[in-house]
């Protein structure tokens, strides 16, 4: 009996995307696999910040970033935030990261201020962790903050927008969709959020 080895090289064709295409990443090429369930994969370069452009207007070695919500009662939810900060620190290589919550739980925001002016910021960032603007971006958060930036007066801030209507966003609510159905047809566990209450289930 003879053997013979049979080599498939799947066909690679490469092309650079635009930058509406990759978001923020400059330096990125689709890989097409023709011969792959999975037609194709995104490559990027690393720039030092999670794969972040560098923008010369951007967020510099001096600026502190404070990420608020609402806070919560639940001790639960307001641990959230505090892993969100640390995958977005991770992500964009940002020096000075900090959580605050608004209300109902520490840190507040002038709690993380503070924390970010001994961390050496000159600058505050305190972006809203929020999905539309409303009285809390509009009216709250900049009190808090002005508040807070009054012991600190050599340090200037900026509050930022809310999330709003993103179109990454649609990837993100798409995804938690299906994977809750893929949960509930019994192919996937329960997700960060859902973990151990049970709560996604079909009625």
């Amino acid at each position: 009996m003879s053997i013979r080895l049979v080599s498939i090289r799947p066909q690679i064709t490469a092309k650079s995307s635009s930058a509406s295409e990759i978001g923020t990443s400059p330096s990125c090429a689709v890989l097409n696999f023709s011969r792959s369930r999975n037609s194709s994969i995104r490559l990027c370069m690393g720039s030092g910040n999670g794969g972040f452009g560098q923008n010369p207007n951007g967020v510099g070695d001096r600026d502190g970033v404070i990420i608020v919500d609402h806070g919560s009662r639940r001790k639960e939810s307001n641990l959230m935030l505090n892993e969100f900060v640390s995958m977005f620190k991770e992500r964009t290589g940002y020096p000075i990261v900090e959580p605050a919550h608004m209300e109902l739980a520490e840190p507040s925001i002038h709690v993380a201020f503070n924390s970010c002016v001994l961390q050496g910021a000159n600058r505050v960032i305190v972006s809203p962790f929020f999905l539309f603007p409303g009285r809390h971006w509009n009216q709250d958060i900049p009190s808090l903050t002005a508040e807070a930036a009054k012991e600190h007066p050599g340090v200037s801030y900026l509050v930022t927008a809310p999330l709003g209507l993103h179109p990454l966003l649609v990837d993100v609510l798409n995804d938690r969709i299906n994977h809750c159905l893929s949960h509930i047809a019994g192919d996937a566990e329960e997700c960060s959020v859902c973990v151990g209450t049970n709560k996604c289930q079909l009625h």
